[in-house]
């Protein structure tokens, strides 16, 4: 499966987590049991997403409550306070993969799973956010001594 398709199921088994509660192992096994012929590295992806966005959740709604103006960040649809969170997540641990795809995949997602306006309202906490994101991944690109 491509990224794009595993940020989706990583969105989905979260969604489940913060509306269903379900547990996270449960939630991706359940969204990557739709999926024939699953690879390990494939699954495991999607578990680091998603153990890695509920393990900082705290750190995560903290930076994203500072972000969204106006907003109580439980108040805001759960699709797109969940693709928030993954994206936010990708952006200050996911140092590997580029803050110009991760932004449009979460884009991508909002629109796809979330309402009219989702997309931009997305957009717009994350461009907020970027300055933050760039600066910790500038720290932790650097080696130490």
């Amino acid at each position: 499966m491509r990224r794009g398709e595993l940020r989706q199921k990583a969105l989905q088994a979260l969604y489940q987590m913060d509306v269903g509660k379900a547990e996270a192992d449960a939630a991706v096994h359940h969204v990557m049991s739709e999926v024939e012929g699953v690879l390990d590295g494939d699954l495991r992806y999607v578990q680091q997403l998603v153990s890695g966005t509920s393990g900082h959740l705290e750190e995560l709604d903290e930076l994203l409550q500072s972000a969204v103006e106006g907003w109580q960040l439980q108040r805001i649809a759960a699709v797109e306070r969940n693709v928030l969170r993954l994206a936010t997540y990708e952006l200050l641990y996911e140092l590997d993969v580029d803050v110009a795809v991760i932004l449009d995949q979460a884009i991508e997602l909002a629109k796809s799973f979330g309402s009219e306006e989702s997309g931009r309202f997305v957009n717009g906490v994350l461009a907020k956010l970027l300055p933050v994101a760039q600066e910790r991944r500038q720290g932790q690109s650097k080696v130490e001594p």
